[in-house]
């Protein structure tokens, strides 16, 4: 009565999962497809119970499968059965695939929050460039009158070098040099180097 139980079907005469394991790793296709027939069904059940998703189990599987064939040279007998080392392989892979999609769905909250926040505050945009202007004005005061008049015709009016002579009536050349000379003193002023 105490006849061994395979799951599967009945056994079959001829070499045995680690043997075939072995002719696989020479090449073997026939031997392939008997371990593909042996080890397709649990390497499915296991893939199938950590990743729930029928059509990844199925990619999983086949994925697994395709590394048997590869990798069958690298099977050691010593450290375990072959049918341990494949669904091994399948667990390992299973649990890839798990991981590899939490990594995505975190990459993609962080993303989406990163979408929601604003790019810059606001606020302190607005205090930053209230304290700059306070600091240019500040530091215009320290001009001489024809270098703050020849800066803020030329910068803030728009005015060309030319038509802030006329407006002066002062020559051009004078002009140009209280500009150059009222830059360089804001410049230093507003701790900005060269």
């Amino acid at each position: 009565m105490n006849q061994a139980v395979h799951i599967g079907g009945p056994a079959s005469a001829g070499p045995d999962l680690q043997q075939l394991l072995g002719m696989v790793a020479r090449g073997d296709h026939e031997a392939f497809s008997r371990v593909y027939d042996a080890v397709c069904g649990p390497v499915l059940g296991l893939v199938r119970a950590v990743l729930r998703d029928p059509a990844q189990s199925e990619e999983v599987t086949q994925e697994v499968l395709i590394e048997v064939w590869r990798t069958a040279a690298r099977f050691q007998p010593s450290r375990g059965s072959a049918m341990t080392w494949i669904l091994t392989l399948a667990h390992r892979r299973a649990v890839d695939r798990v991981r590899s999609a939490q990594a995505a769905t975190d990459r993609e909250r962080r993303a989406a929050l990163l979408d929601q926040t604003p790019a810059y505050d606001e606020v302190t945009e607005q205090v930053e460039a209230r304290l700059e202007r306070e600091q240019v004005r500040r530091c215009l005061r320290g001009l001489t009158e024809l270098q703050r008049q020849s800066v803020t015709l030329a910068y803030y009016r728009g005015l060309a070098y030319r038509e802030v002579a006329e407006l002066l009536a002062v020559p051009l050349g004078t002009v140009k040099t209280r500009l150059r000379d009222g830059l360089i003193r804001l410049r230093d002023c507003l701790g900005v180097s060269a």
